[in-house]
């Protein structure tokens, strides 16, 4: 079987990038622009940035802010009906992986009308056309929603996320620049950066990885280890450290899946509201010591590059503890919580019960049932 591998026709990097933008558009020959940003990113300025740049050089637009933390069918189905009044013909996502998700899913349903139910796309559905053209900029270093063939859609109706995974989807454009995620407060700093902490290592371990995927992996692993710490602090390099990182990890994991992290975290949002970020962060070292006895040499690997010393000595216990350990400290020294009270005895069943049934749980690497969910979550509580 062949290995696949699916990125962004073109990507810019590095501060100062979204000022290629404007050229793209106007290379692409687009008349009217579809915006779709988060309310807050509007009220603090961060969207102006970029709408900015769009009224110096007279390209039309529409703003879109239908999009809530964990977007909703409703959210995406009010988002193809605004697509259409305003008559636009490209789409510039603005904010994290809500406004990107929710993006990528108007944009393929313009394109493919027949899943304007939203709720078909889920899973790997058989869209026939590209999605609408599409510049992503991300304003978290998290998601990585920028490059990926993956979004996530909360069904609210029957309390679950659902995962969508569609190569038509892929924005075309990805504009990544660290000085449009200066304003991000430490926690949602944290949160999102320990999200990509969990993407790298869910897709360095997971069934598909591959040698060309572990080389991004294990370099995002790398630098959210240095970088993490100093983003946090808003620090200009930490900040680049991390946007990068993400977009890396993004490269891995949309190509080779994730793992039961995700799948368990995408029902605490889905029921509680837990912040997506929040939720990978407090399972990544359960479901570390889950699937450690499952990942060959990968653990030292993880170890030698969050700067344990003496791995090449340690035993296969001692460096799977050292991986295990060096995450929880990041947690810790980034101020994630690590227990979620939110969690209620009485719901484990059905978390359990939807965290099987997500599309990331196939590719753990350990098999897992239904009693070692919930245990999981439990230890969480």
């Amino acid at each position: 079987m062949a290995n696949r591998i699916v990125l962004n026709n073109i990507s810019y990097h590095g501060a100062g990038a979204i000022k290629e933008i404007v050229p793209e558009i106007q290379r692409g020959g687009y008349k009217k622009i579809f915006v779709t940003s988060d309310p807050d990113l509007v009220k603090f300025g961060v969207t102006s940035k970029v709408t900015d740049l769009l009224d110096e050089a007279g390209i039309a637009y529409y703003v879109y802010t239908g999009i809530k933390p964990n977007p909703t069918i409703q959210n995406v189905q009010d988002g193809v009906k605004a697509f259409k009044e305003a008559e636009a013909d490209a789409i510039v996502a603005i904010g994290g992986g809500s406004s990107m998700d929710t993006a990528k899913a108007i944009g393929i349903i313009i394109t493919n009308p027949e899943f304007e139910d939203v709720r078909s796309l889920e899973g790997v559905a058989p869209t026939k056309n590209h999605a609408v053209p599409t510049i992503a900029v991300p304003t978290t270093a998290g998601t990585a929603a920028e490059v990926t063939i993956n979004y996530v859609i909360t069904d609210v109706e029957k309390e679950r996320k659902f995962v969508c995974v569609d190569t038509n989807d892929i924005p075309a454009i990805a504009v990544v620049d660290p000085e449009m995620m200066s304003s991000m407060p430490k926690g949602l700093t944290a949160a999102t950066g320990m999200d990509a902490l969990t993407h790298a290592i869910e897709g360095y371990t997971t069934k598909g990885a591959w040698e060309l995927t572990d080389m991004f992996h294990i370099e995002a692993i790398k630098l959210i280890a240095s970088g993490l710490r100093a983003a946090v602090n808003n620090e200009p390099e930490g900040r680049e450290i991390m946007a990068m990182a993400q977009y890396i990890a993004g490269m891995g994991f949309s190509n080779v899946g994730l793992g039961i992290d995700h799948s368990m975290a995408h029902c605490l949002s889905a029921h509680y509201d837990t912040p997506h970020g929040m939720a990978c962060a407090q399972l990544l070292p359960i479901s570390m010591e889950f699937n450690r006895d499952y990942t060959g040499e990968k653990y030292r690997e993880i170890a030698r590059v969050f700067g344990v010393e003496g791995v090449d000595s340690m035993t296969q216990e001692e460096y799977r503890d050292a991986a295990i350990a060096a995450v929880k400290k990041l947690s810790e020294d980034v101020g994630i919580p690590m227990k979620n009270d939110r969690i209620r005895e009485e719901d484990l069943d059905r978390l359990a019960d939807d965290a099987l049934a997500d599309a990331c749980c196939p590719g753990n690497p350990r098999e897992v049932n239904k009693e070692q969910v919930i245990a999981m979550y439990r230890q969480l509580m």
